[in-house]
This record gives structure tokens, C-alpha cells and sequence, in this order.
């Protein structure tokens, strides 16, 4: 597939895999647009920036209003916000931050391209999830949770838009080797024998995904088995991810007491 003169928005661009994605699809001639809180991006002449942001209701209302003005034939939501630790301790403020640019944030950039994109009769939407979303993990309640919304909302979008040509493509990659997981994940990572990607391996596997129109792809194996089996017997990966709660909890209450 080609993407030379397709406009490209990415949200989180300027992160560990949307950099990359930015790159591959500059180096491929697309017009890229970066929407990111960051105040200035060096990916590649081709790549803009859009600061915004997403966690904010007026924030996103703003970037919606702007990109609802070009014509973007493929938006990625790649974005993403994530909490480890035990969820009655999260703050309110950082509950519904999870929700907004985890779920909210998507949702509303899909609805500010989808009337230009009908019009031309074609257009591709890309939410990027995570396994997490489909075996949810106990410590990570508002990230599964708002990821699970992501895979549901892209899920109904794809059967409402199929008429129109217009392509949804979900991606869940497991972990990956990013600053999103800060050092109480990665000591997790370490204590569970959790298998992480690195970004240019997850950004390839996203490129190929785009590129094939998948409607769904989730990265990594056996994690790819695990999210068929949580489907059809949950209670067996309850009893499964048993052990992994109990030195998620340890972690958590070392990092108290320090």
C-alpha cells in the first residue's frame, strides 16, 4: 500500500513508537501531523506539530476543530496515559485523566473526521489498544478498562462504517520497552518474566497492520493465545494470574514504605 501524499494524523507522535511511525511514514511521502503536548518534535521535515492536550475536554475539542478542517485519510490514536498500583489510591484527577486520553480523547477525533472522510468515500482509523484490554490485569484497573472501551468502540465503529469505505484497524501490543511503564512496572516485568517488545518492533507490526487493513491484530505470542482463552474461560486465567497479583502487591507496598 501506498501512503505517498496521505495525510497522517498521529496522536502521542512524539512518543517512543509514534516517532518511529512518524519516520516510516515520512520516509514513505506522507504529510504527517504529530498531536502531542510536547512543545516542539525533530522526526522529519515532513512531520508537523499540533500541540494539545488530550486530557482535557477543552483541550480536545480544540485539536478536534482543528483537524476537523483537513482532510485526513488515516488518524491514529496512538496516545495513551497508564497507572500501576492499587486503584483505590488513584486520585480522581488521574481516573478521569485515564479515561480522556485513553477512550475519550479517540472517540472524539474519530467523530471530527469521520463527516470528510464519508464525503470521499474512503479513510482509515487506527486505535492502538493493548492485551491488557482483553486480559485485564489487576493494578492497571483504569488503563484495562479504558483499553477495553478502545477495543469495544473500534469494534462498533468498524460495523457502522463498512458501508461507507472507511477502514478500522485495531492494534494491541503487549508490553513494550517505553517510558510509559515507569520503575514499579518494570520491576513487575521483572518479578513476572513479562515479555516486552521493543518500540521498533511494535511499530513495524503496526505498519504491517495498516498496511494490510487488518481489522484486528494483537502483537506477541503466547499473549495472542492468552486473549482467546480470557475470552472463553476467564476463571481459568483468574486462578492463572493469581501468583502475578501477589508480587504485584509486594511491589506496591515496598515502594510505600519507601
Amino acid at each position: 500500500m501506498s501512503f505517498n501524499n496521505q495525510r497522517v494524523v498521529i496522536t502521542g507522535g512524539a512518543g517512543g513508537i509514534g516517532s518511529l511511525l512518524c519516520q516510516d511514514f515520512a520516509r514513505q511521502g506522507a504529510n504527517v501531523t504529530v498531536i502531542d503536548r510536547v512543545e516542539h518534535i525533530d522526526v522529519a521535515a515532513e512531520v508537523s506539530l499540533l500541540q494539545a492536550d488530550l486530557g482535557s475536554m477543552e483541550g480536545i475539542q480544540k485539536v478536534c476543530a482543528d483537524i476537523a478542517e483537513q482532510q485526513v485519510d488515516i488518524l491514529i490514536n496512538l496516545a495513551g496515559v497508564q497507572y500501576f498500583g492499587l486503584f483505590e489510591e488513584q486520585s480522581p484527577e488521574q481516573v478521569l485523566l485515564h479515561y480522556m486520553v485513553n477512550l475519550v480523547a479517540p472517540a472524539m477525533l474519530t467523530q471530527s473526521v469521520l463527516p470528510s472522510m464519508k464525503a470521499l468515500g474512503r479513510g482509515h482509523i487506527v486505535n492502538v489498544g493493548s492485551t491488557f484490554a482483553s486480559i485485564n490485569f489487576a493494578h492497571f484497573v483504569t488503563y484495562s478498562s479504558s483499553k477495553a472501551g478502545l477495543k469495544g468502540f473500534s469494534e462498533a465503529l468498524r460495523r457502522e462504517v463498512a458501508a461507507d469505505g472507511i477502514q478500522v484497524t485495531y492494534v494491541a501490543p503487549r508490553a513494550v520497552k517505553t517510558a510509559l511503564n515507569n520503575e514499579m512496572v518494570m520491576q513487575l516485568a521483572a518479578a513476572i518474566k513479562m515479555n516486552m517488545d521493543s518500540p521498533e518492533y511494535v511499530a513495524a507490526k503496526i505498519m504491517q497492520a495498516i498496511s494490510a487493513r487488518k481489522k484486528e491484530h494483537f502483537i506477541g505470542f503466547p499473549e495472542s493465545l492468552f486473549v482467546r482463552v480470557n475470552a472463553l474461560l476467564p476463571r481459568i486465567v483468574d486462578q492463572a494470574l493469581a501468583a502475578n497479583d501477589k508480587k504485584a502487591r509486594t511491589i506496591i507496598k515496598q515502594t510505600e514504605v519507601v
